[in-house]
């Protein structure tokens, strides 16, 4: 048997997904900047995926632009965020427990002569409204803070974030990734009120090097690249339409069984942790459990490499932290301040709409065992 519980990482492709993707590149090959019928079909399928996520997220087709995935969304939003507002500040805000893409970002943007701001989340992931208000500045101009994040599942309050900053920065622009968010918890953009948010089709169980960054209307961002007039001239360059198509169809699907996958995803958690509870004295869980989809785990003296080493051996798929860390230490766990012990035991598991009770049996009952077998020696 296998179980594959590393979805916070990358998910398996749905089948409408991939009806999605071989339709277009086989039949509808057009490019979509092209008048004649077969480029109209290809401009037709990006306009209705562009209209499946506006609908996910609550916002106006106008305002969501296709990216190549999370990352690309991020820096385009921070580095152009932060451009727009150069002349009324240098000052930036987002958290120690950022993704890479931010955090990288704004690292870069410090030996521009940025000024960055990390704030270090509480005992169970979250940021909160307090932290940064009490950190805005009269020369603050952008904030990032990730909505659910991506190790641990802590959902920060972004939408009284975003009314906090307003009140005593009303032009600083305010970015939330949103990739661990999407299609995960109820979500919609306008309600938070946030100018800029990024969201990931891999994450979805859509095709990889496929995202989308939403602008806020009126917000005259300008683009990271110079070429063609495509995506309204914001982002140039010939549409990915088979992954775009893709991405339109995943999230069709994800949005219509949202209620019925949510529950699903948080019944296996629940069912997950209580099993290791049962079997595991030494277990602990890491974070505060909002979001449905990721557990963080942590057998305290048995190192997660050990541990992982036997559950790959098994066929069962965890991640130490973000994939995007390549087996380094979490820094988001670290910024908890969580002891040594736990923050070096720590595992995430993370979960799906294809996640079964019996997969979660079969890992339970795996890890149990090699913990016994580690007691022993």
């Amino acid at each position: 048997m296998t179980a594959y519980f590393d979805n916070a990482a990358t998910t398996k492709v749905c089948s409408e997904a991939v009806d999605a993707v071989l339709r277009t590149m086989t039949e509808d090959y057009g490019n979509p900047s092209s008048g004649y019928a077969l480029g109209r079909r290809a401009a037709g399928i990006v306009s209705e995926a562009r209209a499946n996520v506006a609908t996910a997220l609550g916002v106006e087709q106008e305002e969501v632009f296709f990216t190549s995935g999370g990352t690309e969304g991020d820096n385009w939003a921070i580095r152009r965020g932060c451009y727009y507002g150069r002349h009324k500040g240098r000052h930036i805000i987002t958290s120690a427990a950022e993704h890479d893409a931010v955090l990288q970002t704004m690292r870069d943007l410090e030996t521009q002569g940025w000024s960055v701001t990390y704030l270090m989340p509480d005992k169970q992931g979250r940021i909160e409204t307090e932290q940064v208000s009490e950190a805005v500045r009269d020369d603050t101009v952008f904030v990032s803070i990730m909505l659910v994040n991506n190790e641990t599942g802590a959902i920060s309050p972004i939408r009284e974030i975003v009314k906090a900053v307003r009140e005593k920065a009303p032009n600083a622009l305010i970015h939330t990734d949103a990739v661990q968010a999407y299609l995960k918890i109820p979500l919609s953009l306008r309600t938070l009120g946030v100018d800029l948010a990024t969201v990931s089709s891999h994450k979805i169980h859509g095709p990889k090097g496929v995202g989308a960054l939403y602008i806020k209307k009126g917000l005259r961002l300008t683009p990271m690249l110079t070429g063609g007039g495509q995506e309204k001239g914001m982002r140039p360059g010939t549409e990915n339409v088979p992954a775009i198509a893709g991405f339109g169809a995943a999230t069709d699907v994800g949005f219509k069984g949202f209620k019925e996958f949510e529950a699903h995803m948080r019944d296996i958690r629940t069912y997950t942790l209580k099993l290791l509870r049962d079997r595991i004295e030494e277990v602990v869980e890491i974070g505060s459990g909002d979001a449905p989809q990721i557990l963080n785990v942590s057998f305290p003296g048995y190192g997660s490499e050990v541990v992982m080493n036997v559950l790959d051996a098994a066929g069962i798929s965890v991640a130490k932290s973000s994939a995007c860390k390549k087996g380094a230490r979490s820094h988001v766990l670290e910024a908890m301040r969580l002891p040594k012990n736990v923050v070096d035991s720590a595992i995430r598991v993370s979960f799906s709409r294809y996640s079964t009770y019996e997969e979660a049996e079969y890992f339970a009952e795996t890890v149990s065992g090699a913990i016994k077998k580690l007691r022993r020696r």
